[in-house]
């Protein structure tokens, strides 16, 4: 009663006991039992909000008891934060992509951000020798492997390199290893910098980075998500779970796409 600590022994239990108690009278309501229960009534009652979740450990209970049947309840979603909305994210990268009035530096930055996810403090350290050419392909290397990236990107990324590199600070080299130089001789541009320059033009970094990233969760499975834009493996799946992707059958999707391949 005293130790802030020994409540939380307790917290889960009751809240597993609150929403089995709730559980069991939402199946009165709608004229089932825990045996009579099918896996789709239970996806149905978890839409009903973030607790529904805790009745999997009784589930589990019933199904090992024969009191049901054996039924799955995923872990809950993790909500990483607000994220940039669809739409605006693909305007601003057609601006990035299009407007050549704007310096090299923000496109640049701007476009490693909505289209790969890329967090600043990682983006601001970048090195030209991340940029290759291989076969008239632009390639970017985020971690250990290379991503090819799109023709305008490819453009902008190339001139940058060649031309539209600042110096601002004396005594800085004249070739920089620095994709992306900053004040202080020798350094690269710090990620606050590189903020207040994309928030110049409407780009908020942290939304704008995982509507990025849950864009590409959708699309790629985590494993593939991790080796290409340098994320854990853990933060990867994670990605995976807010974007509501489901990678359980890839290599059949990818084995039957090379089927229909002429």
């Amino acid at each position: 009663r005293t130790s802030p600590g020994a409540r939380t022994v307790t917290s889960r239990a009751r809240h597993q006991v609150l929403a089995v108690v709730a559980f069991l009278a939402w199946l009165r309501q709608h004229g089932l039992t825990p045996a009579s229960c099918g896996q789709g009534d239970v996806e149905t009652w978890l839409a009903t909000g973030p607790a529904a979740y805790d009745i999997k450990d009784f589930l589990a209970w019933a199904a090992a008891r024969k009191h049901c049947p054996v039924l799955q309840v995923p872990g809950p979603q993790r909500r990483t934060g607000t994220a940039t909305d669809p739409s605006q994210r693909w305007e601003l990268i057609h601006r990035l992509l299009r407007d050549t009035t704007l310096d090299l530096t923000d496109r640049a930055a701007g476009c490693l951000l909505l289209l790969f996810g890329q967090h600043l403090s990682r983006t601001a350290i970048m090195t030209t020798d991340q940029i290759t050419t291989r076969d008239g392909q632009v390639l970017v290397r985020f971690g250990q492997h290379e991503v090819p990236v799109p023709d305008s990107l490819a453009q902008i990324l190339t001139d940058l390199i060649r031309t539209g590199r600042s110096h601002t600070g004396t005594g800085s080299p004249i070739n920089s290893p620095w994709l992306f130089p900053g004040g202080m001789p020798g350094q690269p541009i710090t990620p606050s910098q590189l903020g207040e320059r994309l928030r110049a033009l409407g780009i908020r970094a942290m939304p704008g980075r995982r509507a990025a990233l849950i864009d590409l969760a959708a699309q790629l499975p985590a494993a593939v998500l991790a080796d290409c834009l340098n994320l854990s493996p853990g933060t990867a799946v994670r990605w995976m779970h807010q974007a509501g992707a489901d990678w359980n059958r890839y290599a059949a999707d990818i084995a039957r796409s090379r089927d229909h391949q002429p």
